[in-house]
């Protein structure tokens, strides 16, 4: 995709922690992790200024202002910011619950998102944000879905590419229910005036045309169990379920290698959203005790029984048998770890806020996700950080390093060690702002929703 930012972007925060133009925030004694490879590198200062990493060096070595802001981070860890590259910000007139969600996210540490249900009024978000008028995270956004519904014939998806071309979204996002002919449409007008297309893979269209179209990124893993299914233009889509749940146990494993050497030579980038298998269709853990987790705090009532309805009546369909659908998260499983160990490009993505997904804390579930798939944190973190600043062709981005955009999450522990540990959260640094514990856990507090479980 196309470089969409450079410079860092300026965001109007808390002004109590804001950096004023020209001064320094240093980051004492910290240990850091800059994903240039897999190390620590142990009792370091890192400066920044105006939003951009000036100098790191041995903690007492690095010089910088007098009036610089201290943060005494012995212990800690810095790492990159991360990003979610399946989110979804309200597809809404109302800007209100679009800043709700931006919240969620970067309180998580989630510097970046691209989000896969666009409306109109993103784009004006999108400028807010770049502008600093409103908080949130480097703000990707598709245009309205393409769709069964709303691509009926070819010249109707070709000419929707052209006006979301012409709107500024940054991507089309694609749906279900898109037929051969209408999907053909779509791709080539999208080739022609280039705007990159990303997300489901239409039953009809199946993953093999997907991938020789040229998709951004395939999200889900749609269309891959199905790919693996002998006789699958046989069976009806009806029949197969969500991302194939329900014929996974006809999938042969043998026909792996060849999707995979297919994803990399058309340099097709996944994002897996495994939180989405892991806590909607996985029968380990019911709908009650999902709704229990202390997260949910942060969601309306009416959305949580939505969730856990879907749940229900997920597990209530006739054709869900529990020990097949084991097998079917298995799989998935090991799909993620061939990727990786294929080089397929993955990106950070968990469908926040999604059936139990809520937004920013299920990023978290999915890298703990990843690394259950056999990837080392390493490798999931890389996912959203080095691999988010390639996809989107970012050469100041994903790193700790001089002259990299100050997007950084301060860590209580170290990520590398036990994935979990990026939960423990000790500050945000986002440009210029930098947001403290304590202010992430007040201004959590202002997000709360009375309980209801």
């Amino acid at each position: 995709m196309k470089k969409l930012f450079g410079l860092p972007l300026l965001f109007a925060m808390f002004s109590s922690t804001a950096q004023t133009p020209g001064s320094e925030t240093i980051f004492r004694n910290v240990n850091v992790i800059p994903m240039t490879e897999e190390t620590v590198i142990r009792n370091q200062d890192v400066v920044v200024k105006n939003g951009e990493i000036t100098a790191i060096g041995n903690t007492g070595t690095v010089k910088f202002k007098k009036d610089a802001r201290i943060i005494e981070a012995n212990g800690k860890y810095l790492m990159p910011g991360l990003a979610e590259l399946h989110a979804h910000v309200p597809p809404v007139d109302d800007m209100e619950p679009m800043k709700e969600v931006l919240k969620l996210f970067l309180y998580n540490g989630i510097t970046t998102i691209r989000g896969m249900l666009g409306h109109p009024r993103h784009l004006e978000l999108r400028s807010k944000i770049k502008s600093g008028e409103i908080i949130g995270p480097h703000f990707y956004t598709s245009g309205p879905s393409f769709n069964g519904n709303s691509v009926k014939t070819p010249e109707a998806g070709a000419d929707m590419v052209r006006n979301q071309k012409q709107a500024g979204y940054d991507f089309l996002k694609l749906h279900p229910g898109l037929t051969k002919e209408n999907f053909e449409a779509i791709a080539k007008t999208a080739k022609e005036i280039n705007i990159p297309f990303a997300g489901h893979v239409s039953f009809d269209v199946g993953v093999w045309r997907a991938i020789e179209a040229g998709y951004a990124s395939i999200d889900h893993l749609d269309g891959f169990v199905e790919s693996l299914v002998p006789g699958i233009e046989n069976i009806p889509e009806q029949q197969t379920g969500l991302f194939g749940m329900y014929i996974a146990k006809k999938a042969e494993e043998s026909k792996i290698p060849a999707l995979m050497k297919a994803l990399k030579e058309k340099n097709i980038w996944v994002v897996p959203t495994q939180a989405l298998a892991e806590r909607w269709f996985s029968p380990h853990k019911d709908e009650d005790a999902f709704a229990r987790e202390p997260e949910m705090i942060y969601m309306k009532e009416e959305t949580l029984k939505n969730w856990v309805n879907s749940k229900k009546n997920v597990m209530a369909n006739p054709n869900y048998n529990a020990e097949e659908i084991n097998k079917f998260i298995e799989l998935r499983r090991k799909l993620i770890y061939e990727c990786q160990r294929n080089g397929v490009g993955l990106l950070l993505g968990s469908d926040g806020p999604q059936v139990f997904n809520v937004p920013g804390f299920s990023v978290h579930h999915e890298l703990k996700y990843m690394v259950d798939a056999g990837l080392t944190p390493y490798q999931a973190l890389q996912s959203g950080t080095v691999n988010v600043a390639k996809y989107f062709n970012l050469n100041n981005s994903g790193l700790i390093k001089e002259g990299y955009v100050s997007d950084l999450i301060l860590l209580e522990g170290n990520p590398l060690e036990n994935i979990g540990n990026t939960t423990k959260i000790a500050g945000v640094m986002l440009g210029k702002h930098w947001i403290s514990k304590q202010e992430i856990a007040a201004e959590l507090k202002k997000l709360e929703k009375p309980k209801q479980f």
